[in-house]
This record gives structure tokens, C-alpha cells and sequence, in this order.
């Protein structure tokens, strides 16, 4: 069977990818599905007959983008929570997130924008769903916090690395030499937050 993408297919993830582009670049808010068109070189019907509505687009971006933290919350539903689970549940997150890296950038810089977007709401419920893994049952406020603060620390790696010309990121850390270092000290904290997360006592 073939693997290649229908045309239908690759023109979908053009629109997708130079959407994020302008919407990191210029705001969700003041970006336009006519610039969209403009700079994949279409028609705004041409645009029209893959996304209505610039809600559609993000919804597809997300969809598209946030594959990984399905894949991971979808494991972790199937295993008895332990210490192990919780510390391999932040690795995969962090893994997947390093990976899509203009995603947590989008997200960061429009949040007003997308904060009750259908898009926004259900990036949120999938944090909310990998918080309760790393949680683990019958979880203490603390260690709500502690799963929440343990994931966040991975994306806020991305408040610390400096935004490259090319759009990617770059380390300007002396202590940190290269974005998978500096990914890797995250990774590393976010561990030890999570590492005080433990089974209730019975």
C-alpha cells in the first residue's frame, strides 16, 4: 500500500503548517484566512474548501500537533499507576512536547485569543487528562499541584530558549549549550517534582 499523501492530503498540512507560521508570527486575532491564502499562493476558495473558519484551522493545527499527547494519554489509561508509570508519563510528555516546540509558541502567544476557543478547550482538557496520570489516585492537592508544575516545567523550557530566525528555537544559556540540553534540564526537574508524587497510604 502506498504511504504517499493525496494532493488533498499535503495541501490540508501546507495550510496547517503556514497557518501556525502567521499565527505565531502576527496573532491569531490580526492574521486574516486572505494572508493564510496570499502565502500558500491559492485562492481564499481554494482555502475554503479544506477550513470555513480560521476556529477550524486551529482546531486542525491542534488536532494535527498535539498527536503525541493522545498517544501518551492513551497508554497511560491502560497501566496500573505506580512510580515508574508517573516518571515514564512525564518522559513521553516531554518527548512529544520537545517536538512541537511552534505549537507550546502559538499557545503561549495567543492565549487571550484561544483561552474559550472550542480548539483551546480541548488542548486544556488534554493537559487536564495527562495532570490525573501523573497525579495517580486519590491524589492530595500537593500533588495535584506537583503533577501540574512537573508538566509545565517542560513547556516552560520554551520561556528560556531564544526564538530563532527560522522560527525553531535557540539556546542562549551558557549552562545549556544546545535546545535538547536545555530540554534535558527540564526534563530533569520536571522528574524531581514529580518524584515527591507517591501512592496514598493505606
Amino acid at each position: 500500500m502506498s504511504t504517499t499523501q493525496s494532493p488533498r492530503t499535503d495541501t490540508r498540512a501546507r495550510i496547517l503548517d503556514v497557518a501556525l507560521e502567521l499565527f505565531s508570527e502576527q496573532g491569531y486575532e490580526k492574521t486574516s484566512l486572505r494572508e493564510i491564502a496570499d502565502r500558500l499562493g491559492v485562492t481564499k476558495a481554494a482555502l475554503y474548501y479544506h477550513f470555513k473558519t480560521k476556529d477550524d484551522i486551529v482546531h486542525g493545527i491542534i488536532e494535527s500537533m498535539a498527536a503525541p499527547i493522545d498517544e501518551v494519554i492513551a497508554w497511560g489509561q491502560e497501566q496500573p499507576w505506580s512510580p515508574e508509570l508517573r516518571d515514564e508519563l512525564v518522559r513521553r510528555f516531554a518527548a512529544g512536547m520537545a517536538s512541537r516546540a511552534p505549537l507550546l509558541r502559538f499557545f503561549h502567544e495567543n492565549q487571550p485569543a484561544l483561552r474559550e476557543s472550542k480548539a483551546g478547550l480541548e488542548f486544556k482538557e488534554r493537559m487536564l487528562a495527562m495532570i490525573r496520570l501523573v497525579q495517580g489516585p486519590e491524589a492530595t492537592f500537593p500533588d495535584r499541584l506537583r503533577a501540574t508544575m512537573a508538566l509545565f516545567a517542560i513547556n516552560s523550557a520554551f520561556f528560556l530558549l531564544k526564538e530563532s530566525v527560522s522560527g525553531g528555537f535557540e539556546c542562549t544559556d551558557p549552562k545549556a549549550s544546545t535546545v535538547a540540553e536545555a530540554m534535558e534540564a527540564a526534563l530533569t526537574v520536571a522528574l524531581e517534582i514529580a518524584g515527591r508524587i507517591e501512592l496514598p497510604e493505606v
